[in-house]
């Protein structure tokens, strides 16, 4: 059995786990001295990158690894199972701990509370025999990583990236997004992205933040004075230049269930946490993946023309890329890279404000 400070501790680590833009979509609560139930929520009424609570599901399934890792410290097993009868908008996953003799904390654990998004460039260095072993091996048999390594293929990545913020910077529900989730003036964010780590210089930051006060100026920028160029250049094309790899995480089956995407988030964060004892850095590309879905789905973005089409000729670049046909599942997308860790970060909301009150 584990008493309730233990099950705290646990907690207070677990919490550093990943979530699209900051969102934390979460909350604890402490069932008793072995059990933890984790509530999830998503963000799709108003998060055009949360198809239908995909994205949020997978940062749950970061979160339960997390958890799981963490546990490991204390000699615990954390084994998780989704609540029956759980809605797929709001999940709960009951975690049981329970006391394990041949269990050593994971060498992962130092990671947790390090690991960052890094979306500044990174050294061109390439990686490693010894890395991409550890990379692919990160992620289990359930999942494959293909990896874009040459300059040629970083090339094509930087123009598919290039083309999928053009697509994101003129979606009118993609700006109520950007314009929501950053904290200007900010080094750090406990609930958001700071801008000091959006990837941006000074200058280009200060008009970004006056431009993104109203959509109108949004599009203004973008018709008449080339609004999308300067971003696009130094948040997508230079930085996927700038890195040693993409990686795309690959499940080995369709992703169907709740489960399926909250495997494919365990799958994600081991790979992450591994990124970071590596001694790399590491930023997510997922904006062409969420698209993607999009296609697949045959759902459409947006109500701005031109938006739905662009994003179909995105799908079909992604897919010739890959080498893969248009049914096969992408879960996450990523480039990595030796250098310099970010000095600007996203923090996480405290433990106590991340709880839910005990049963009684």
């Amino acid at each position: 059995m584990a008493d309730r400070a233990t099950l705290m501790e646990i907690l207070d680590l677990a919490r550093w786990a990943p979530s699209g833009d900051n969102t934390q979509p979460w909350r604890f609560e402490i069932v008793d001295d072995r059990q933890i139930a984790v509530h999830g929520f998503d963000t799709r009424d108003h998060v055009i990158y949360d198809l239908d609570g995909r994205a949020s599901q997978i940062a749950h399934g970061a979160l339960l690894e997390t958890l799981r890792i963490a546990a490991t410290g204390h000699g615990l097993a954390a084994r998780w199972s989704l609540r029956p009868g759980s809605s797929d908008r709001a999940p709960i996953y009951d975690v049981v701990l329970e006391p394990a003799a041949d269990i050593a904390p994971d060498p992962l654990i130092p990671s947790i509370r390090k690991r960052a998004v890094q979306r500044r460039m990174m050294s061109a260095r390439p990686l490693s025999i010894e890395e991409r072993r550890e990379l692919v091996e990160a992620v289990g048999p359930d999942h494959s990583v293909l990896m874009f390594e040459s300059l040629s293929d970083r090339f094509k990545v930087a123009r598919l990236l290039w083309n999928n913020a053009r697509l994101r910077l003129t979606c009118p529900e993609a700006y109520q997004v950007h314009r929501d989730v950053i904290e200007w003036d900010a080094r750090f964010s406990v609930d958001r992205i700071p801008d000091q780590a959006v990837g941006v210089d000074a200058m280009t930051a200060k008009l970004m933040r006056w431009v993104m006060q109203s959509w109108e100026r949004v599009d203004f920028f973008n018709r008449y004075l080339f609004g999308t160029v300067a971003p696009r250049i130094q948040l997508d094309f230079l930085p996927a230049m700038a890195c040693a790899a993409h990686l795309l995480l690959l499940p080995r089956k369709p992703l169907r269930s709740i489960e399926d995407h909250v495997h494919t988030g365990e799958a994600m964060q081991r790979l992450w946490l591994t990124v970071d004892a590596l001694g790399l850095n590491l930023q997510p590309e997922m904006t062409p993946v969420i698209f993607r879905w999009y296609v697949q789905a045959g759902r459409s973005i947006s109500a701005t023309k031109g938006i739905d089409e662009g994003a179909v000729r995105l799908a079909a670049s992604f897919d010739a890329l890959a080498g893969a046909d248009a049914t096969a599942p992408f879960a996450f997308f990523c480039r990595v890279g030796a250098g310099a860790g970010a000095s600007a970060r996203s923090l996480r909301k405290e433990l106590r404000d991340l709880m839910l009150s005990a049963r009684p």
